[in-house]
């Protein structure tokens, strides 16, 4: 099924001196675009509507394939010395200019709930990406579909680790018994249980982690880890590194309720709290405990060190993704960060309780102090289709074009019953007057 979209830019507030325009439409779940160095810009189409992920070229006449056949969810593209990178599900590959394919990663643990993000390039001349977790929050649990094909599949720490040994009860579904019930431990698959004291070996590809590599794949590298879906990374002009990460639900064997995103500096070698840390703080905290369900406990016996506070924090469930610096002093302080918001997965991810209002909006970090404000936001302060309007509906990138412009990637509108629904993504532009 295909759908159409009421657009319309004047149901979008922002800042006064601010003006908003549709640039492009009619995208299938478009999840990732940039500028070439002439100034072409190239769109990936996740590959979610019909399982065949697609780079994009904008042309007057419209979007053209450049290449397709990668493996939903196809993540984010970027270019390097002549060559596209594309990020699908467990691949790194490269178009090179004679548009012939080579895989130069391949067997990333991307088989769960969330899957190995967008490449970029450090000051180093190293390729980094973010590698998300099999898991919501580090346990197998009946909620996770993906378990009947990869049964064996599970988290991976970045560092050897000690478990308390909690194990987790749930129905199991492998079986044909209604009443048979499966034990499951932390960073170990369905059904298997732990010990206190268990040990777990470290991974260089951990779930939930920031690797790095040469551009050809070679020498894979652990950066940091602790992470739950680092779903965005990015260098700024002095060279930090800095991510978007999404929280935990309040879902599967293990909720956790009031888990913030997080706008993550980077560090070499650090943890950064997942599975037992949200927004730096303990899960063992009051405020984490899901309504009727128990207070949450660690999963690990001893950490690895105490967790970096995040740059901002957003509300529970923001889906904070694509980001980007702005240099230009002629649109807004310069250094400040523009973040699109996708907006919550309610109710499956928020135990049950809908959250319209939280997302849907592209916001601004101030980086000096941590502030975060809207930036552009419907006036309802819902999903456009929400209240039937024709503003923004699930913003996932943002990336500031070659006249300064910012431009607003929108991956369209879904349903419960279909997902995405075909040409209904939009890029929007939002310039200085």
């Amino acid at each position: 099924m295909s759908g159409t979209r009421n657009l319309n830019p004047n149901d979008i507030v922002v800042p006064s001196g601010f003006k908003v325009d549709v640039f492009a439409e009619g995208l299938n779940a478009p999840i990732s675009f940039l500028f070439t160095e002439t100034d072409e810009m190239l769109v990936a189409d996740a590959g979610v509507t019909d399982g065949n992920g697609k780079v994009l070229k904008h042309t007057e006449s419209g979007f053209v394939v450049v290449a397709d056949g990668f493996s939903p969810p196809l993540t984010g593209i970027n270019r390097h010395e002549g060559n596209i990178y594309v990020s699908h599900r467990g691949f790194i590959t490269i178009i090179k200019p004679d548009g012939q394919k080579e895989d130069i990663l391949a067997g990333l643990p991307s088989w769960g709930d969330h899957h190995n993000n967008r490449v970029i390039f450090g000051p180093d001349g190293k390729m980094y990406f973010g590698q998300g977790t099999a898991t919501n929050s580090g346990v197998v649990g009946e909620e996770n579909g993906w378990v009947k094909k990869y049964p064996f599949f599970h988290d991976y720490p970045g560092e050897r680790i000690r478990l308390a040994g909690q194990n987790f009860v749930s129905n199991n579904f492998l079986t044909q018994c209604p009443d048979d019930k499966s034990y499951t431990g932390a960073y170990s698959p369905f059904g298997v249980p732990t010990n206190w004291g268990d040990k777990v070996k470290a991974m260089t590809a951990a779930s939930g982690s920031i690797l790095r590599a040469n551009p050809d794949g070679s020498q894979l590298e652990l950066v940091a880890w602790g992470l739950r879906n680092p779903f965005r990374i990015k260098f700024d002009c002095h060279h930090r590194l800095f991510a978007t990460n999404h929280g935990m639900d309040e879902r599967g064997s293990r909720h956790i309720a009031n888990s913030p995103d997080e706008f993550q500096r980077i560090q070499y070698g650090a943890w950064y709290g997942w599975p037992d840390f949200t927004g730096g703080y303990p899960v063992t905290l009051p405020q984490f405990k899901p309504k009727g369900k128990p207070q949450p406990t660690f999963l690990l016996e001893e950490h690895p060190m105490q967790p970096p506070l995040p740059v901002a924090v957003f509300p529970p469930h923001s889906a904070a993704m694509g980001f980007d610096f702005n240099y230009n002093p002629d649109f807004g302080p310069t250094g400040d960060v523009f973040v699109a918001e996708f907006g919550s997965g309610a109710p499956g991810t928020t135990g049950g309780k809908p959250l319209p209002q939280v997302g849907h909006r592209v916001s601004r970090i101030e980086l000096k102090t941590g502030r975060l404000k809207n930036f552009a936001i419907n006036r309802t302060g819902y999903a456009a289709t929400h209240t039937g309007g024709g503003g923004l509906e699930r913003p996932i990138d943002v990336v500031f074009g070659p006249s300064g412009d910012l431009f607003v990637l929108d991956m369209g509108i879904t349903s419960k019953e279909e997902g995405f629904i075909p040409q209904t993504g939009v890029v929007w532009r939002i310039t200085r007057q």
